[in-house]
């Protein structure tokens, strides 16, 4: 057999194809060559890819569930101005299209077109001739498909988490952007977070120094929404953990960090090893709530430790299965400062050597700080993001905000389809590592090199004076 079908059956065809469900490598020397087999060539020909100025974006949203309703939300302020518009909706419940365009008719006088029913509508939307940018909101699996039909069909995308979670799904995703030159963006609204923005904005200002460090997670307690019959259909969330071991959420706290370290933009990531404890507490849980899935191969905590090309480290975690407060740790290590997230605090070094810091600063200081840093695009949109806290406290109507703007304007998107992969490659990464004992994993360079060019972050550029509308 061919080398890489003899890795295909070794791996029950699972980072190249499919979800990696069964059968692993057993050894590094395996990963290393199925990462050289899967891999393509990248162009890396999208940074700073400008397309043709929209004045208003005709949108489609596929997918009408929590996420799909909230998004839709999310656009209100901008159809009300005029730099957008929804044209169609598709959900497989007809109810729900029913239930977002009578939702939308509060604020829209066009009536969208409404697909539902046969689980192949989207792609009758993705068809339609006005429309310039879907957003995706279905579950994970149908990402990748989704966002590679709409680009061959003409339209911008825009996905939800996780926007692959395959490595052939980054390949392809990368393939056809380049082919198609249209923007291919995942949804990070973490990365828009008003904390998040804050320290961001003090290490492009030089606050931190040279960072060294930094540890993101994803901490939250699903285990009512996994085990719900009814807020995942088909509990599609759960089924994940039934059969794969690893990190399956990774950008929330990855994306703010790959902002933080510049990579793509100077730095990427290198290698990395993960592993996972032990599961008991979504099982114990299923148990008592008389699930019909009571056993799981994820383990409640995953961490993942990433290394990246100038020796930056990152700590990236994982649990869903365990009840406690929810945190994305937001941690953020440099010569000069350090930041802690949840709550956010803020230490600033001293330069004498006599100097020991034991102290966070005190609140007056803190503030200071953040005032004084606070994000320009955080200034702009106070006080129209107010009016929409429900979008998990003002980020996710930030994010849309932006994304519809940099639209209408022609301008570069503050991420692109290789920050979209990078930091979703992370998931299949860490299952490989995961079921060869925390082997350490190479990361395929996604970028055709081109990370080594130092970039400017768009999230940092402000738009023109005259962006929006009165």
């Amino acid at each position: 057999m061919k080398r890489k079908q003899f890795l295909k059956s070794l791996l029950g065809a699972s980072a190249f194809l499919t979800v990696p469900y069964s059968s692993y490598p057993k050894d590094s020397s395996s990963i290393l060559q199925m990462i050289e087999d899967t891999s393509k060539s990248s162009k890396g020909n999208l940074f700073g890819l400008r397309a043709r100025p929209i004045e208003k974006v005709k949108i489609g949203i596929i997918g009408l569930g929590n996420r799909g309703n909230t998004l839709l939300q999310m656009c209100r302020w901008l159809v009300e101005h005029n730099h957008a518009e929804i044209v169609a909706l598709c959900d497989l419940k007809a109810q729900k299209v029913t239930n977002a365009a009578e939702k939308l008719g509060k604020w829209q006088k066009l009536k969208p077109k409404q697909y539902s029913g046969n689980k192949n509508e989207w792609k009758q939307l993705a068809q339609q001739d006005n429309i310039d940018l879907l957003l995706i909101t279905t579950p994970w699996e149908m990402h990748t498909p989704m966002c590679l039909y709409g680009m061959n069909q003409g339209k911008h995308v825009a996905s939800e988490v996780p926007i692959a979670y395959t490595l052939e799904d980054c390949w392809s995703l990368i393939e056809v952007a380049e082919k198609t030159q249209k923007h291919c963006i995942m949804l990070e609204n973490c990365c828009y977070n008003e904390e998040e923005l804050f320290v961001l904005n003090m290490i492009q200002n030089g606050v931190f120094g040279d960072l060294t460090h930094a540890e993101g997670a994803y901490l939250h307690d699903l285990r009512a929404h996994m085990l719900s019959t009814d807020y995942y259909q088909d509990q599609w969330r759960l089924k994940h953990h039934i059969e794969r071991d690893g990190n399956f959420y990774t950008t929330h706290g990855l994306g703010p960090i790959s902002f933080y370290l510049n990579i793509g933009r100077g730095d990427t990531y290198s290698h990395l090893t993960s592993m996972s404890s032990r599961e008991l507490n979504l099982s114990s849980t299923a148990k008592k709530m008389n699930s019909k899935y009571t056993k799981f191969k994820c383990g409640d905590m995953n961490s993942t430790m990433i290394k990246t090309a100038l020796g930056k480290t990152i700590l990236l975690q994982f649990d869903v299965h365990t009840g406690r407060p929810y945190s994305r740790i937001n941690k953020v290590v440099g010569t000069k400062a350090v930041h802690d997230g949840y709550p956010s605090r803020l230490y600033i070094d001293k330069e004498e050597l006599s100097y020991w810091g034991h102290q966070w600063l005190n609140p007056e200081a803190y503030n200071q700080y953040k005032t004084k840093y606070k994000h320009p695009l955080i200034n702009k949109l106070e006080s129209i993001s107010e009016k929409f806290k429900q979008g998990h406290g003002g980020m996710d109507f930030v994010m849309i905000y932006r994304l519809i703007r940099c639209l209408n304007l022609g301008l570069p998107l503050d991420i692109n389809v290789y920050d979209s992969v990078m930091w979703s490659a992370i998931t299949p990464l860490s299952e490989l590592s995961v079921a060869t004992k925390s082997a350490s994993v190479p990361f395929p360079d996604f970028t055709g090199g081109n990370w080594k060019n130092k970039k400017p972050l768009e999230v940092m550029r402000t738009l023109n004076t005259s962006d929006t509308k009165k």
